[in-house]
């Protein structure tokens, strides 16, 4: 039998849970979502076909895929009360703040947030994954004291958020960005969001709870608030000239380099190559070469004296910057496109649930005796 004692700081190792949705295949750099390699899907397929596969087991066929589309559109248009809320927060309220706090506001609107049926769950799912990036372009025009866009059900899940941020409909090479980016961020095996999410659902509290749950978990700078902390770091250094003082010093001090290294993978993403090629694509356009170029220089000097390779967030952050979109709304692009594998886990923990209940190891003092408070 294993030690009960044993400790594994962070859960290191730990299996908490069987999947059929996503592998991490750290050692080898593989990314497999329900059977397909990443590198299959990413540009093959779109984001709402991935969000079918994690949700059934397999890609739609025409009928499915425009079924989900039209369910999904359908879905967009938030309660009153939930616009409401969003439009008295306070204009300088973190995105992530906001989005979290929202998604709270619309479990309370959803006559069906106690439901548990299957039918009820797979319905609460997929509006999550509609109204979150409603939310989140919600909030934004209302921090910037512009006019709300409402959804255009003409445009697919990317565009239209694109759409509701800026106002203008985004050009299809912007679409096919962002995407593919959604497609490369969608689930990632057992990571601290999802499992955050898992353990709140074990509970058989509610999908709105679950969600909440990781949305909360993703901020965290060592998850997904790692892509921001790309782009601070990249005006840090602000130049490509400056970068290996930069790295030097930064190595010398024993900062973190954010963007760079992975707590799974030993080898390269596989997500970051298809971003690396997005980020230059657009930099080229742009006319900009400064932060791909800034990028790559820290890829090669990092790989070279840490034996570390970049990550997802690495070059995301050039990708979003690049399009114009601000830097705290990274994290919760990130959030949008998650939210289809962290609903695709809560459906699949109900669907077998056992109380997630680690143990502890108590390492504290025993055989305290009181003191009489007025002897303390």
């Amino acid at each position: 039998m294993s030690d009960p004692t044993a400790l594994s700081k962070g859960l290191e190792g730990v299996i908490a849970a069987k999947t059929r949705l996503s592998d991490v295949q750290g050692d080898v750099g593989r990314l497999i979502y329900c059977g397909y390699d990443i590198d299959e899907l990413a540009g093959r397929v779109t984001y709402e076909e991935v969000v079918h596969l994690l949700h059934h087991n397999h890609l739609p066929s025409v009928k499915e895929l425009a079924e989900l589309r039209a369910t999904l559109v359908g879905f967009r248009d938030l309660p009153k009360g939930v616009i409401d809320s969003i439009l008295t927060l306070p204009r300088n309220t973190p995105p992530m703040h906001a989005l979290r706090t929202a998604i709270s506001v619309l479990g309370c609107f959803d006559t069906t947030a106690e439901d548990d049926s299957q039918h009820a769950q797979r319905r609460k799912a997929l509006r999550l994954i509609s109204q979150i990036p409603v939310v989140t372009a919600y909030f934004h025009r209302h921090r910037q004291g512009l006019e709300l866009v409402p959804p255009d059900h003409t445009l697919g899940e990317a565009a239209n958020f694109l759409y509701m941020i800026n106002g203008t409909k985004p050009t299809g090479e912007m679409e096919g960005t962002m995407d593919l980016c959604y497609v490369l961020h969608a689930d990632h095996g057992m990571n601290a969001s999802t499992f955050a999410a898992r353990v709140t659902i074990a509970t058989l509290s509610d999908m709105y709870s679950a969600i909440t749950s990781a949305i909360g978990t993703l901020k965290g700078p060592l998850h997904g608030g790692a892509n921001e902390g790309v782009i601070k770091m990249l005006q840090e250094v602000g130049s490509l000239e400056a970068v290996d003082h930069f790295i030097d010093d930064a190595l010398a001090q024993k900062k973190k380099i954010m963007g760079i290294g992975h707590r799974i993978y030993k080898v390269l993403d596989p997500r970051a190559p298809h971003l690396k090629r997005m980020a230059q694509k657009l930099s080229a356009q742009l006319g900009d070469p400064k932060w791909i170029q800034m990028s790559e220089r820290i890829a090669e000097l990092m790989l070279t004296r840490k034996n570390l390779h970049a990550n997802v967030d690495f070059y995301s952050a050039t990708v979003y910057y690049s399009l114009g979109i601000p830097t705290d709304l990274f994290t919760p692009i990130f959030a949008i496109a998650r939210t289809s594998g962290w609903t695709a886990h809560v459906l699949e923990q109900l669907a077998d649930n056992r109380l997630i209940r680690p143990q502890s190891v108590y390492t504290g003092p025993v055989g305290l005796k009181v003191i009489p408070i007025e002897k303390r």
